[in-house]
C-alpha cells in the first residue's frame, strides 16, 4: 500500500487522516479505488463532488443526457454556461476544478448488456443514480453476477431511499430483486419529470449514497445491505426496514434462473438522472 503522500495531499485529506477509521492507510485505499458512478443528475452530482472531494483515485461516470435548464433546480454539479453538454463531461470538469488529483473516465453513452458486462468488473463498486428500472434492473443483475457492491438511491418529490446490494457474497446479503422482483408496469410509477422532485432531497441521498460508498471503501463501519433507509423530507423523518434474501428470488436464489445478462441484451437504457 502507498503511504507516500505529497505535502498538497496531507493538507487536502488532513481532517481525513485526523480520523482514526480513516487515518492514511485509509486514505491510500481511496486513492486507489475506482468507482463507477451510473447517472451525473440530481444523485449523481452530489455523489461525485463527495467522492472527488475524499480523493476517491479514479471516477467513472456514464450518462448519455445533455444538460437542460430544468435540471439546475438540483443537479449541482453543472452551471448554465454548460447548457446543452454532455453530463458526464461537465461533471468531470467540475471534478477536475475541485480536485484534479481525481481521475475522471468519461463514458458520454447509453448503458446496455455489454457495456456493462465488459466495464463493471473494471470498477471496485457502482453506485446507481438513475431514474428508470431497465437501468436499475440492469445494474442490479451484472452488479451480483460479476461480484460487484452497488449503492443505490432513488428520489421523488420529498420521498428518498437508498440500500447497499452484496448479494455476490451470498447469504444473508439480499440482492436488488429480492426487494423489486420484476419491474412494475410501464407507467405505473412516475418519474421525477412528471411528479417533480425537491432539489434539496437528491442533494440529501446523493450525499448518504457517497456516504455508503466510502464505508465501502474504507471499511469501516456498518453499511446498508439488508437494510432499506427512507426518509420523508417533511415530516424530517428517518426509517429503516430490513430486507431478507429471498430463497426464490431468481438472480441470488436457491434456484436463481438468472445466470448472465442475456435477458438485457436488447436493452439499451438511458443512464438517465435523477
Amino acid at each position: 500500500m502507498d503511504l507516500d503522500f505529497t505535502d498538497a495531499e496531507l493538507r487536502r485529506y488532513s481532517r481525513h487522516i485526523l480520523l482514526e477509521e480513516v487515518g492514511a492507510i485509509g486514505q491510500s485505499r481511496l486513492r486507489s479505488a475506482r468507482v463507477l458512478l451510473v447517472g451525473a443528475g440530481g444523485l449523481g452530482s452530489p455523489l461525485a463532488l463527495y467522492l472527488a472531494a475524499a480523493g476517491v483515485g479514479t471516477l467513472g461516470i456514464i450518462d448519455d443526457d445533455r444538460l437542460e435548464l430544468s435540471n439546475l433546480q438540483r443537479q449541482v454539479a453543472h452551471v448554465t454556461a454548460r447548457i446543452g453538454r454532455n453530463k458526464a463531461d461537465s461533471a468531470a470538469e467540475t471534478i477536475g476544478a475541485l480536485n484534479p488529483e481525481v481521475k475522471v473516465e468519461v463514458h458520454a453513452r447509453r448503458l446496455d448488456a455489454a457495456w456493462a458486462w465488459e466495464n463493471v468488473p473494471k470498477y471496485d463498486l457502482v453506485c446507481d443514480g438513475t431514474d428508470n428500472f431497465a437501468t436499475r434492473f440492469l445494474l442490479g443483475d451484472a452488479c451480483h453476477l460479476l461480484g460487484r457492491p452497488l449503492v443505490s438511491a432513488a428520489v421523488l418529490r420529498f420521498e428518498g431511499q437508498l440500500s447497499v446490494f452484496k448479494s455476490h457474497l451470498g447469504h444473508p446479503h439480499p440482492c436488488h430483486r429480492c426487494l423489486h422482483p420484476e419491474p412494475p408496469p410501464e407507467g405505473l410509477v412516475p418519474t421525477c419529470s412528471e411528479a417533480g422532485v425537491l432539489g434539496a432531497v437528491t442533494g440529501v441521498m446523493g450525499t448518504l449514497q457517497a456516504t455508503e460508498a466510502l464505508k465501502l471503501i474504507l471499511g469501516i463501519g456498518e453499511d446498508l445491505s439488508g437494510r432499506l433507509l427512507l426518509w420523508d423530507a417533511l415530516d424530517a423523518r428517518f426509517r429503516a426496514v430490513k430486507l431478507k434474501r429471498d430463497p426464490a428470488c431468481a438472480l441470488c436464489g436457491e434456484a436463481a434462473t438468472i445466470h448472465d445478462l442475456s435477458a438485457h441484451a436488447e436493452t439499451t437504457a438511458p443512464a438517465c438522472a435523477i
